[in-house]
């Protein structure tokens, strides 16, 4: 017994001896690890100080932060750039003014963990939302990233635009959306597209043949559906169209909000060259949009859907420096005839207008709705009743101006007295009937002595008199004294008050 603990006292002497020995004895080369690690191992297991970790977080923020604002990286944003394209923050950059815009969310990711998404970190998650102001007035927006996954949509990518949209509604401010996935309402030509099934499936299932450009491109939507209202040749120019749009618009459906810009352009300013803009030959072609940009303030027109159903405008303009709602049949494109696209056109843009208290100007020149059995097989009736109901259903003010003609259904169409217009006016050279002279004396006098009874008719009804005794216009007017004649009534029914009949919904002829 005791022979065994003798042993093991050696045995652990043995082991010990070492760390029993001063330093001086040791060589140099050990005396660093020996003497000199207890006191960096002391450091080591020292907690750190809060003022140390603050410093970590803010480096580690920093680098986060930075990581957020290069979307997909470098080498994306460049091939981005190659394609004429710029990024979700360029783009909110010349959106809005200058050091106005206010991120939400810079830093949110995606929680996907299947198909080696958790290895795929990008804060932001491919879109960028917040708000800003543009022209001082405050706007809501979201911007999709292409550089990160394509711009497409994921759950948090879906909740950080739904709260800038719901921030906006309890605020009661616009949101403006910048779709980089080929769904954007105002296209750029040649790089986005359109379509609910792209050409490989258009093949698959039609053997039909067809680019992207021309299943879903710029030129497809503005000219051909009417998907699109505009396109633009880049991103900048674009993105200065819808500044120049949102400052026409009211913030929200709230009066109140509705844009006002002092006018250096006189209310009262004469407009000569109205007296020889419309030929007097009613069959002469002339472009309605040189008339309207003759009333309006600076002669500022901003059109919608210009490049779609081009016999007849609409846009946005300024009176007095109020904004209004500008329609007009045009008379350079199919002789200004209604027919289903210019129709759906017009009754969209009224609607659009009563929705946010926004007065409309009428201009007509209009001869009728377009014949044709593809006008009545494609529904014009049905298409053409939206129009008149739209029309009609508007509570906001109303001012119509007759510049040469206004033929049967189509005259009652276009914003006429029938339909709860509030001033209505012709111009002296203005045929207000139920058809042209020509074709009314050929159903009327079975084609007898029709040079003498196409005079008689002419003389009779093309003119606005009749239309003048029987209170269909409210007077008939010099062309050059429209524009002031207009500025004084919506200054007279700015105080309008008009409400429809209460009911669950309209049933408007969809």
């Amino acid at each position: 017994m005791l022979s065994r603990l003798s042993a093991s006292s050696r045995a652990l002497s043995a082991l010990s001896a070492p760390a029993l020995q001063p330093c001086s004895s040791l060589s140099p080369a050990s005396l660093a690890p020996s003497c000199a690690a207890p006191s960096a191992r002391l450091l080591s297991t020292q907690p750190k100080t809060a003022a140390a970790w603050k410093r970590e977080f803010k480096a580690k923020l920093a680098e986060v932060n930075e990581k957020a604002l290069l979307g997909g990286g470098e080498a994306r944003i460049a091939k981005q750039h190659e394609k004429g394209k710029l990024t979700a923050r360029e783009r909110l950059d010349l959106l809005f003014d200058p050091g106005s815009f206010r991120e939400y969310d810079k830093l949110k990711g995606h929680r996907c963990t299947e198909f080696g998404m958790e290895e795929q970190d990008h804060p932001g998650d491919g879109v960028v939302a917040g708000h800003g102001e543009i022209n001082g007035r405050i706007v809501f927006a979201f911007s999709q990233d292409f550089t990160v996954f394509g711009g497409s949509l994921s759950e948090t990518n879906a909740q950080k635009i739904m709260k800038v949209m719901d921030k906006a509604m309890k605020v009661g401010a616009p949101v403006i959306g910048l779709n980089d996935s080929g769904g954007a309402r105002i296209q750029v030509e040649n790089s986005s597209y359109m379509f609910v099934t792209g050409p490989d499936v258009v093949k698959t299932v039609t053997n039909e043949t067809v680019t992207q450009e021309e299943l879903g491109g710029a030129k497809t939507h503005t000219e051909t559906s009417g998907v699109a209202h505009r396109s633009f040749s880049d991103d900048v120019s674009a993105l200065r169209a819808v500044r120049a749009l949102f400052d026409f618009l009211p913030q929200s459906n709230d009066p109140a909000t509705l844009p006002f810009k002092t006018a250096s352009d006189p209310a009262s300013r004469p407009c000569p060259a109205l007296e020889h803009l419309v030929p007097d030959d009613p069959n002469t072609p002339y472009e309605m949009t040189a008339v309207i940009k003759q009333i309006v303030d600076h002669g500022d027109l901003y059109e919608i859907m210009p490049e779609f159903a081009k016999n007849i405008v609409t846009g946005f303009a300024r009176m007095d420096g109020r904004t209004v709602g500008v329609v007009g049949n045009n008379p350079m494109n199919l002789a200004g005839c209604l027919d289903i696209n210019a129709s759906i056109k017009a009754a969209r843009f009224v609607r659009f207008c009563d929705a946010f208290n926004i007065p409309l100007l009428t201009f007509v020149d209009v001869p009728g709705f377009l014949p044709g059995t593809d006008q009545e097989y494609g529904g014009i009736i049905r298409h053409g009743a939206k129009l008149l109901f739209a029309y009609a259903e508007a509570t906001v003010p109303k001012v119509t101006v007759i510049t040469r003609k206004a033929y049967g259904g189509a005259y009652d169409v276009m914003s006429s007295k029938h339909l709860r217009g509030d001033c209505n006016y012709a111009w002296p050279g203005a045929e207000v009937a139920v058809m042209g002279a020509k074709g009314a004396v050929e159903i009327i006098f079975r084609g007898k002595d029709v040079e003498a009874n196409t005079e008689n008719y002419t003389e009779r009804f093309a003119n606005p008199m009749v239309a003048a005794q029987r209170g269909f216009v409210d007077d008939i007017i010099n062309p050059e004294d429209t524009r002031r004649i207009i500025c004084e009534d919506l200054n007279l029914l700015e105080s309008k008050k008009l409400e429809n009949p209460k009911s669950k919904h309209n049933t408007m002829p969809l």
